[in-house]
């Protein structure tokens, strides 16, 4: 009897020594939650970011916001997660370049494994290349030729320096030798608003329902299309294999992340709360967005994200790769 009372007392003391949260389930550690994105309003990542916020605040009974914190391709978001604190008051939305192509590019003020936690793998999105009014081809091989006999080249506008967009220029760039100028912005709304004023000539973009309805305008020329498959909606558009250029067919990833001082405890039953919100119904959002639902938990999305990095350093190291 004296055992189970000293046994008692024991776990007794301990319990004392837990957070809140862990010795009652349905409470969260902190009353609010702010989920950053890493790029501004009106791009696919704002609409699943908002959804997702939502999704979030009815599984956990407590003020979930989302808030823009774009600038450098999602860099300076991913520098703010890595000195948030980790007791669950702070999660990112993002795409991975920021941990698998922003390292090679240049110093940063954050680590990309030991400062960032990855969660989940929620979506990936086609990446389309576009011409807008001033490129004169209509197609990608006449895209190619007027890049080579145009004085000072193509400008070709990504979502910002080490983005997905990036990385497909510069794999185009080093395939076809062909000068292109890199216009970089801070993300996906305004530069589609210069590619329909025509303030360059090149962009690549991820698919969604505004680029879509600016192409069966005429308003935008479809050149190619970053995906594992040709898209349902532009049955005529080539992927970036089918045109030659295997190791451009990228398409853009994003995922949520914490801070890497976040417990192992309450990353995991983050993990577990979102995988009960990114259910069917997440599904058909994501779907009807024109991207596809990822699949990778926090242990193959890390793993991932580990294989990512490496090809990606080697494309940054291979000559002629301009940053």
């Amino acid at each position: 009897m004296a055992r189970l009372t000293r046994r008692a007392a024991l776990g007794l003391a301990m319990a004392g020594t837990l957070p809140a949260w862990a010795a009652d389930a349905t409470r969260w550690p902190v009353p609010r939650l702010t989920l950053m994105l890493a790029y501004p309003p009106g791009g696919i990542s704002d609409r699943l970011g908002q959804d997702l916020a939502a999704r979030l605040r009815r599984s956990l009974g407590l003020t979930v916001s989302a808030e823009h914190r774009p600038g450098a391709g999602g860099s300076l978001a991913m520098e703010r997660l890595s000195q948030a604190p980790g007791d669950g008051s702070v999660l990112l939305l993002s795409a991975v370049t920021p941990l698998t192509l922003a390292p090679w590019l240049g110093p940063l003020r954050y680590d990309p494994v030991r400062d960032v936690a990855p969660l989940r793998a929620l979506v990936d999105t086609h990446m389309l290349v576009v011409g807008s009014p001033s490129l004169r081809a209509q197609d990608w091989a006449g895209m190619i030729e007027q890049a080579r006999t145009q004085a000072g080249g193509l400008r070709w506008a990504t979502s910002g320096v080490a983005s997905t967009g990036h990385l497909v220029l510069e794999q185009v760039r080093l395939d076809t030798r062909a000068p292109f100028v890199h216009v970089p912005y801070s993300g996906g709304g305004r530069q589609l608003q210069d590619a329909l004023a025509g303030h360059f000539e090149l962009l690549s973009t991820n698919l969604a329902a505004d680029q879509l309805a600016w192409l069966e305008q005429g308003r935008l020329k479809a050149l190619a299309l970053g995906a594992p498959n040709r898209h349902p909606r532009l049955p005529e558009l080539p992927t970036l294999s089918e045109l030659g250029h295997p190791a451009a067919n990228r398409w853009s990833t994003f995922g949520v992340f914490a801070p890497g001082t976040m417990s192992p405890v309450l990353r995991q039953r983050l993990h577990g709360l979102l995988a009960e919100a990114l259910d069917d119904d997440w599904q058909a959002f994501v779907r009807s967005q024109h991207s596809e639902p990822a699949s990778m938990g926090a242990e193959r999305f890390a793993a991932w994200l580990a294989e990512s990095s490496s090809r990606n350093r080697r494309l940054v190291n291979e000559p002629g790769f301009a940053q």
